[in-house]
C-alpha cells in the first residue's frame, strides 16, 4: 500500500503522465489556431507521444518544438493536401445528395452509384488521415511517399486501422452526447487519444524500421 502512494509509486506516476497530457495538449491546441499548422502540430503531438509510450520524451516543450520545426513544410504540405481533398469530397456528396442542386434529373442507380463511390473514398481517405502524421513523425520520408505508406499500412493492419478509428470515434462520442465532458476537449483529449493510439503505432511501426533506430525529427 505505501508503495502506491510513494513518489515513485503508479499512483504519482500516473499524475505527472497526466499532467505532461494536459501541457502537450496546450501546446497543440495553441499551435493549431493558426489552422494551416495544424499539420505540423499534430504531426509534433505525436512525435511526443509515440516517444511517451517508450519512455523517451524527455522534455515536453523541447521535444514538441523540436519536431514542430523539423517537419513544419511536409506537416503543412500533407495538411493542406488533406483540407483540399476533404472539401471536394464533401462538396461531391453536397452535390449528389441533393443538398446544393436538383439532382432529380439523374437516373437513381447513377446518383447512388456515386454516392457509393463517394463513401468508399471517403473511407481510404479517413483510413490514410490516420496513418498519415504519425509515419510523418516516426519516418524520414517525402510528402509522396508518406501519405502512400500510410494508405498501405492502413490496409495491411486493417483490424488495428478500425480500431483507431473506433478511439477517436469514442472520442468525439463522449463529448458531442455528454456535454459536461466538453472542457476535456481542450483539457486533454486530443494528446489522451494520441497517447493511446501510440501505443498501437509503436506496435505496427515495429515491423517497419530496426528498433534501433531513431525516431524522425531528432
Amino acid at each position: 500500500m505505501s508503495r502506491i502512494f510513494s513518489v515513485e509509486g503508479p499512483l504519482f506516476s500516473g499524475l505527472d503522465r497526466l499532467a505532461d497530457l494536459f501541457w502537450l495538449n496546450i501546446l497543440f491546441l495553441i499551435c493549431s489556431i493558426p489552422v494551416f499548422t495544424i499539420g505540423a502540430s499534430t504531426t509534433a503531438l505525436y512525435y511526443v507521444t509515440l516517444k511517451m509510450v517508450k519512455n523517451e520524451e524527455g522534455g515536453i516543450t523541447k521535444s514538441f518544438f523540436r519536431a514542430f520545426k523539423a517537419n513544419f513544410k511536409q506537416g503543412t504540405a500533407i495538411w493542406l493536401i488533406a483540407m483540399f481533398v476533404g472539401i471536394v469530397l464533401a462538396s461531391d456528396y453536397m452535390i449528389m445528395s441533393g443538398a446544393w442542386i436538383d439532382v432529380s434529373t439523374l437516373p437513381d442507380f447513377i446518383r447512388k452509384g456515386m454516392l457509393i463511390v463517394l463513401l468508399v473514398v471517403a473511407v481510404f481517405y479517413a483510413f490514410t488521415m490516420r496513418y498519415v502524421f504519425p509515419l510523418l513523425a516516426r519516418f524520414d520520408n517525402s510528402v509522396k511517399n508518406t501519405i502512400k505508406n500510410a494508405f498501405l499500412i492502413s490496409i495491411r493492419h486493417l483490424p488495428y486501422t478500425i480500431l483507431l478509428l473506433g478511439i477517436v470515434g469514442a472520442a468525439f462520442a463522449l463529448v458531442y452526447f455528454v456535454s459536461r465532458l466538453t472542457i476535456l476537449f481542450f483539457i486533454i483529449m486530443c494528446s489522451l487519444v494520441a497517447f493511446v493510439s501510440s501505443f498501437i503505432f509503436v506496435r505496427i511501426f515495429a515491423n517497419y524500421m530496426p528498433e534501433e533506430e531513431e525516431i524522425a525529427g531528432e
